[in-house]
């Protein structure tokens, strides 16, 4: 094996022999023998030469393949016997994460764990408070639209009794402002913007209000006189009449008397005699049904269309015991019909 030695100032190399190389020839020899490790070359005459080296450099270097005659890749190695390459999946070929994952991820990074034990109690204490929270609105609610009363006294009789109960209906005669509406081309709201959305006060509704001459006391009359009507009252047969026409009353208790006068005009709605009569846009004229026991319109006050609590919707205690009934209110128009036939 001939190898070359440089000096310690990379001058011409020197050459050594180590001895006789064995004959290698590439097309007889099997690559699978391990002849040399060595790449051979020949001097043209089919003898192995030296093994085959770069030439030197002029700086004696051998940096170059300049001289080299031919060139011959070395037997490759079995297929078991290679390493094996590490396989990485290309970019590609991953499976990629759909939108919804990438927006959980942040959320899976910042959740929490928390005990099993601490969340059955939160999620205890968030049902019973949703609970809670629900039964309050529905209460609020209920209570803006209802609310029960007690009849106290004997004005009312035959129709409510003392000691009956009832549910009073406050919603009956809302109403609602349209003039936040004027700005929509082609509306116009009127000189009235005040509509009621299920029906104004009418003649023969029973109505618990709160009474002209005492504020903090509840009472329930029937209505007889709308704005604008005039009711009259004969002393001595007791009929009640409502703009010249007598009203056919088969709910009363008594005979309606009067004393000091026996007629009364109520005024028309929205007018100043209104406001100076009740102080409302609306006033009306209330009647007992015992009318020889009752405080009412008689004695000289009209009620108010803003101190209406509601009308009377159904009784459902009567007598000591529960009793389910609808409120005895009666349409006075009918009376008109039937008077008109007499």
């Amino acid at each position: 094996m001939t190898t070359y030695e440089e000096d310690d100032d990379a001058g011409d190399g020197v050459e050594e022999d180590s001895g006789s190389q064995p004959d290698f020839d590439p097309l007889l020899t099997p690559w699978d023998e391990p002849q040399s490790t060595a790449h051979a070359q020949t001097d043209g005459s089919g003898d192995i030469g030296a093994v085959w080296a770069p030439s030197p450099s002029p700086a004696g270097h051998r940096d170059t393949w300049d001289d080299a005659s031919w060139w011959e890749a070395p037997p490759a190695a079995p297929y078991s016997a290679r390493p094996q390459p590490t396989w990485y999946p290309q970019p590609y070929a991953q499976p990629q994460p759909s939108p919804a994952a990438e927006v959980q991820r942040p959320l899976a990074q910042e959740a929490i764990a928390v005990p099993r034990q601490q969340r059955r109690w939160l999620v205890t204490f968030r049902e019973v408070a949703e609970t809670l929270l629900l039964a309050a609105l529905i209460f609020l609610a209920v209570r803006a639209s209802f609310q029960n009363f007690k009849v106290e006294g004997h004005s009312m009789d035959p129709s409510l009794s003392d000691g009956e109960y009832l549910i009073v209906n406050k919603l009956t005669y809302a109403q609602l402002d349209l003039s936040f509406l004027n700005f929509l081309p082609f509306f116009d709201a009127g000189d009235d913007p005040l509509h009621y959305l299920w029906g104004a006060p009418d003649r023969g509704d029973v109505i618990v209000f709160r009474a002209p001459t005492s504020p903090d006391r509840d009472f329930i009359k029937r209505i007889i006189g709308l704005p604008g009507d005039t009711v009259e009252i004969n002393e001595s047969s007791g009929e009640v009449k409502v703009n010249g026409t007598a009203l056919k009353e088969t709910y009363i208790l008594g005979t309606t008397g009067c004393t000091q006068t026996c007629t009364w005009t109520v005024p028309k709605a929205g007018t100043a005699e209104a406001r100076q009569t009740c102080g409302s846009h609306d006033c009306y004229f209330v009647l007992g049904d015992n009318r020889q026991n009752s405080s009412d319109s008689r004695q000289g006050w009209l009620v108010p269309k803003e101190n209406i609590v509601g009308k009377a919707l159904v009784t459902y205690w009567h007598d000591g015991e529960p009793e389910l009934d609808l409120a005895p209110n009666h349409s006075v128009g009918i009376a008109d019909k039937a008077s008109a036939e007499q």
